[in-house]
């Protein structure tokens, strides 16, 4: 008898320590996959903007993982010019009214098959 006693004492004093610890569990990040975009990438005066080819909306284009002015001249080099539309394939998250990108293709530009 005294053995069940001392038994449920030790687990009622453990229990009480974890539960004055403030133990917080973390609940895991679910891990959203880049979604493709289809549409056409705008560049000039500085700001990219992606144009959707399904809803037709506009957004604010951000590249993390790209240096920008690599960017800026791989753009100028294949339209030659400012806001000329790109068609592009794009990855990445839509946030607000910002396009965060993961990675890009360009599919077509017009005027190459010259």
């Amino acid at each position: 008898m005294t053995y069940n006693i001392y038994k449920t004492f030790v687990f009622l004093i453990l229990l009480l320590g974890a539960l004055s610890c403030n133990f917080k569990i973390k609940k895991q990040a679910k891990i959203e996959e880049p979604k493709q975009y289809i549409g056409w990438w705008v560049y000039g005066e500085g700001q990219h903007i992606f144009k959707d080819e399904e809803s037709l909306e506009e957004w604010d284009l951000e590249f993390p993982n790209e240096n920008m002015e690599e960017l800026e001249e791989l753009y100028l080099a294949v339209c030659e010019m400012e806001y000329f539309p790109m068609e592009s394939k794009i990855k990445g998250h839509l946030r607000n009214d910002t396009l965060e990108v993961a990675d890009f293709e360009i599919t077509y530009i017009q005027g190459c098959g010259e």
